[in-house]
């Protein structure tokens, strides 16, 4: 058989061909520095536009032209506060949401547990399971509200207004 088929039990790169073996040549410390001995381009440093700062003047790369395009920007970005408010609502009314549905299927539950002892055991598990759901939906909605209520006074702060808290 001129070609053989490989079998693989991996989980990815099913159709990858297997790599080539070490050439020996990796273009680092064959001369005076990196790449200064390599005959063909490895990407760092060697002009060819790709990789950690190649080709420093094509624009390309992890680092190229860093030197000639970096500025540095001293302002403070302006936040959002309104948004971020906005944002806070909204997840907690999903917490909200979600407490009172996981509620009231605990609630369902319990009915049901009691209308068909031969599940009952099951009904009751599945009862309890969504109450410890209505629970943490609840905290979650809870924190939610501090953190727009967190949210509120940052941007009343950032305009000026001050809250004296007096207790």
């Amino acid at each position: 058989m001129a070609e053989e088929k490989r079998h693989h039990h991996h989980l990815f790169h099913h159709d990858k061909p297997p790599q080539e073996a070490y050439s020996g040549t990796t273009g680092y410390g064959d001369g005076d520095g990196y790449g200064a001995g390599a005959t063909e381009k490895t990407g760092y440093g060697d002009g060819d536009g790709y990789g950690y700062g190649a080709g420093e003047k094509t624009g390309y790369g992890y680092g190229a032209g860093v030197a000639e395009k970096t500025e540095f920007v001293n302002e403070t970005a302006e936040v959002d506060y309104e948004k971020e408010v906005k944002h806070h609502k909204h997840k907690e009314h999903l917490g909200e949401l979600g407490a009172v549905a996981a509620g009231a299927f605990a609630l369902h539950e319990k009915h049901k547990s009691k209308k068909d002892p031969e599940n009952a055991h099951k009904h009751k598990i599945e009862e309890e399971i969504a109450a410890a759901v209505a629970v943490g939906s609840g905290g979650f909605a809870f924190h939610e509200h501090h953190e727009k209520k967190e949210a509120k006074e940052e941007e009343e702060e950032s305009h000026g207004k001050k809250h004296h808290h007096l207790f």
